[in-house]
């Protein structure tokens, strides 16, 4: 039993950590630490702080209350977890649309196929797993061993590259430039919109619900965000390392450039790996999450949630065939999670204080002040984006 447990918390931690490191989390950690070399490191020990706050406050208050965020919020307010079951729903298509690309630049990276081609592909894969009789246990078990996989990969390429190590850590804690809107793109792609909601659900859907479940909690909800923290400040040392030499990052595929560059064409076939793995992980934890605030809302919805999930990938393999422009995607849809996260969170800091919904459980008070100050920093940061 006690084994079962570990397996359903380390499942949701995977889930959470292999839905947030996409291909976007790849591309936009390449991106920022082109534009701020070492300075980067503090927007990352930024983020993960605020990661930290959020999934805290998002993990506990659903399991606590045993009930899924979008019906929190229709019990708080009528009609808001409609509301934000569209925000999510949206932001994790766009998200996926995202990821589906991403899926298709690996597959071109490792063999040459063409992307459309690697997309689709790379998108019946994923479906496929929803098509297995125990989809939540081949789902956990697709992430940890993906995500696995990953940070061995971006392990090898960081100390191949040879970055500044100390002029890496200096400016991480003392850095020279700061960007609110890669801060705001860090967070919206590590727990903005779906993303930190994935685990939240998946324990519920495991039956791990309740005051009594908060310590194994706040372990899967700290593992999620470590091992994440783990792979985008290896990324951001391994590309530092590449562009301190000099080296030009292709802006089509930005992320390619670094592994190409730090192990030749053994290189570009890791990281066509690498961003697979991120990619189909990614597509898999997004589809479930997003469908998740839709399946309570109709027995009908609940019914045939796995046909749903089903149709929602195949939805963003169709868009993605239709808009294409992969990078760009992949920026753009971190900042619009960064958007949705704070509505999200403040809606779950409210009702963590109703006794309707939570009955004789205190959220405890640094968590919601840690919360709210949270939601008014990505606020004022997104604000700057007019």
């Amino acid at each position: 039993m006690a084994n079962k447990s570990s397996n359903t918390l380390l499942g949701a931690a995977f889930l959470m950590a292999t839905s947030a490191v996409g291909p976007g989390f790849l591309t936009q950690t390449t991106v920022f630490t082109e534009q701020l070399t070492t300075s980067f490191g503090f927007i990352i020990l930024i983020s993960v702080v605020i990661d930290l706050c959020v999934q805290f406050n998002i993990w506990q208050i659903i399991t606590v209350s045993g009930k899924r965020a979008q019906d929190l919020a229709n019990e708080l307010f009528p009609g808001l977890g409609y509301l934000l079951a569209f925000l999510i729903v949206v932001g994790g298509l766009a998200f996926n649309i995202g990821n589906v690309a991403g899926a298709g630049l690996g597959i071109e990276a490792m063999t040459g196929i063409p992307v459309n081609i690697g997309a689709i592909g790379s998108a019946a894969m994923a479906i496929a797993i929803f098509l297995f009789k125990e989809a939540g246990k081949a789902m956990d078990s697709f992430s940890k061993v993906l995500g696995l996989l990953m940070i061995g990969l971006i392990l090898y390429v960081a100390f191949t590259s040879h970055p500044p190590f100390l002029a890496a850590i200096h400016h991480t804690f003392l850095p020279e430039k700061f960007d609110p809107i890669a801060t705001l793109t860090l967070v919206g792609g590590t727990v903005g919109g779906y993303i930190s909601f994935a685990g939240a659900h998946r324990l519920l859907d495991s039956g791990v619900k309740g005051e009594s479940s908060l310590p194994e909690v706040n372990r899967s909800a700290s593992t999620g965000i470590l091992v994440t923290a783990v792979i985008r400040y290896l990324l951001f040392l391994a590309t530092l390392g590449i562009i301190l030499t000099g080296v030009s990052i292709n802006p089509e595929n930005p992320t390619a450039s670094v592994f190409e560059n730090a192990a030749g064409t053994f290189g570009r076939q890791m990281f066509g790996l690498m961003i697979w793995c991120a990619a189909i992980t990614s597509v898999v934890g997004a589809a479930y999450t997003s469908i998740s605030f839709l399946r309570s809302f109709h027995p009908f919805l609940e019914k045939y949630h796995t046909y749903l999930t089903i149709v929602f990938i195949f939805i963003s393999t169709l868009i993605f065939l239709l808009v294409g422009k992969p990078v760009k995607v992949l920026i753009f849809v971190g900042t619009l999670n960064g958007f949705v996260l704070p509505i999200a969170l403040a809606i779950l800091l409210v009702a963590s204080r109703k006794a309707r919904l939570v009955g004789t459980y205190k959220h405890p008070l640094l968590l919601q002040i840690a919360g709210w100050i949270v939601v008014a920093v990505l606020i004022a940061m997104g604000a700057k984006l007019f």
